[in-house]
C-alpha cells in the first residue's frame, strides 16, 4: 500500500509550511488536530482536509498514515509517542523534544511500533550544504581544523510576549541555541561531525519576562580533533543572515543562508568556478532572520519526500531520531556548561 496520506498535530504558524511541503510532494494531507479548534479549521480550510477536535479520533483515522507533529517543542513527546503506537509514521519539528531523555522516548516507541521517525532539518537538503558536505567526504578540506555556526538574529519583546510557550525552559527547551539556531547546530555536526566537549557563557540581555538565553557563545572540541565555535542571539538588531563557516587545511567554505560565498581549495577542480557561480545570490528571503514567518517550504517538501522514500524502500531517513537527538545531546550541555561555569564533556 503506498503511503502518502499525512495528518499534521499543531497547527500554528509552522503548519502551514508542513501543509504547503505535502502538497508540493504530491502527497495528501487527509486531517489536523489542535487544541484550540479554531486553529485547526483554519488549516483545514486552507488546504481541504478534515479538522479533528479529538486528538484519539484523529489516531483512529485509517486514511492518516504518516503524522507531522508541530506543537510547542516541549510538547512533542506525547502526541509522538501515541501516533507511533496507533501505528503512524511520525515526523518531528526540530527539536525533537528538549531533553535527551525526552528524545529516547520517542525513539524507542517509534522502534518498538516499526514506524519510521524523523526530524525535520530541512538546512541539510539545501543544495548548497549537500554540496558542502560531499566536498567533505571527498576529503577536499584535508584534516578538518575548525567549524563555526553564526546565527545573529532578531526577535522582539512581542514576539516572545505573544506566545505563553515561548521562552520557557518546560515547552521552548532553551532560547537563542535551542528554538532559532539549533538548524545550524545541526548542520555543524552533520559537517564536522560528534563534539566531544563544550565551554559556554549564556545570557538575557536584551528581552524581559522569559527564563532562557537571548545570547549564546559555545565553544567545541569535535571528536576528530577540529575546535568550533556556536554563536547565538535573539538580540541582533536587525538580524543577519546565518552562516557556517567550515576550514581545514586544504580548504574553506563558507554558506550564508542558502548562498556558498567562499569555497576556496589548494587543489582546485574544473567544478569549482561553476559551484561558485551557481551558489550564490540565490537568497529568497531572510531566513528568518528577524521574521519566523519569512522561510519557505521548499527544503521542507525535499526532507518530506526523502521520509517517503525511506518508508517504500525500508531504509533510514537522512534525518532519524538519532541524528535529531545529535543537537539536542550538544545544547543541553552547553546550559549545563553555562550553569555550571566549567567545560562539559559528551559521552554520547
Amino acid at each position: 500500500m503506498k503511503v502518502n496520506k499525512f495528518g499534521i498535530v499543531g497547527c500554528g504558524m509552522i503548519s502551514t509550511f508542513h501543509a504547503r511541503a505535502i502538497r508540493e510532494i504530491g502527497a495528501e494531507l487527509v486531517a489536523c488536530y489542535d487544541q484550540i479548534p479554531a486553529a485547526s479549521e483554519r488549516v483545514a480550510n486552507e488546504f481541504g482536509c478534515k479538522a479533528y477536535r479529538d486528538f484519539k479520533e484523529f489516531l483512529a483515522d485509517p486514511d492518516v498514515q504518516i503524522v507531522t507533529i508541530g506543537t510547542p517543542s516541549g510538547a512533542h513527546l506525547d502526541p509522538a509517542v501515541a501516533a507511533a503506537k496507533a501505528g503512524k509514521h511520525v515526523i518531528v519539528e526540530k527539536p525533537l523534544e528538549v531533553t535527551t531523555a525526552r528524545c529516547d522516548e520517542i525513539i524507542d516507541a517509534c522502534e518498538k511500533a516499526g514506524v519510521t521517525l524523523s526530524t525535520v532539518f530541512p538546512s541539510r537538503f539545501h543544495q548548497s550544504s549537500q554540496q558542502l558536505k560531499k566536498a567533505i567526504e571527498a576529503g577536499r578540506f584535508g584534516k578538518l581544523t575548525l567549524g563555526d555556526a553564526i546565527v545573529k538574529w532578531y526577535r522582539t519583546q512581542q514576539y516572545y510576549d505573544g506566545g505563553v510557550w515561548r521562552g520557557t525552559w518546560k515547552l521552548d527547551g532553551g532560547g537563542a541555541l535551542m528554538n532559532q539556531a539549533i538548524h545550524s547546530v545541526d548542520l555543524l555536526l552533520w559537517l564536522m561531525g560528534d563534539v566531544e566537549e563544550v565551554s559556554a557563557l549564556t545570557g538575557l540581555v536584551a528581552h524581559e519576562n522569559i527564563e532562557v538565553e537571548d545570547v549564546c557563545v559555545a565553544s567545541l572540541r569535535f571528536k576528530n580533533g577540529a575546535l568550533g565555535l556556536l554563536e547565538a542571539t535573539t538580540a541582533a538588531y536587525p538580524g543577519y543572515l546565518k552562516r557556517i563557516e567550515t576550514h581545514g587545511d586544504k580548504g574553506s567554505a563558507v554558506i550564508e543562508e542558502e548562498d556558498i560565498i567562499k569555497w576556496d581549495f589548494s587543489e582546485s577542480r574544473e567544478e569549482d568556478a561553476a559551484i561558485r557561480e551557481s551558489m550564490t545570490n540565490r537568497l529568497s528571503g531572510g531566513g528568518g532572520a528577524a521574521d519566523p514567518a519569512a522561510i519557505g517550504h521548499q527544503a521542507h517538501a525535499k526532507q518530506f519526500a526523502n521520509v517517503l522514500n525511506a518508508i517504500e524502500t525500508g531504509t533510514k531517513p537522512l534525518i532519524d531520531g538519532y541524528e535529531g537527538r545529535k543537537s539536542v545531546e550538544v545544547i543541553r550541555a552547553v546550559y549545563e556548561s553555562a550553569k555550571k561555569g566549567s567545560v562539559v564533556k559528551i559521552n554520547g
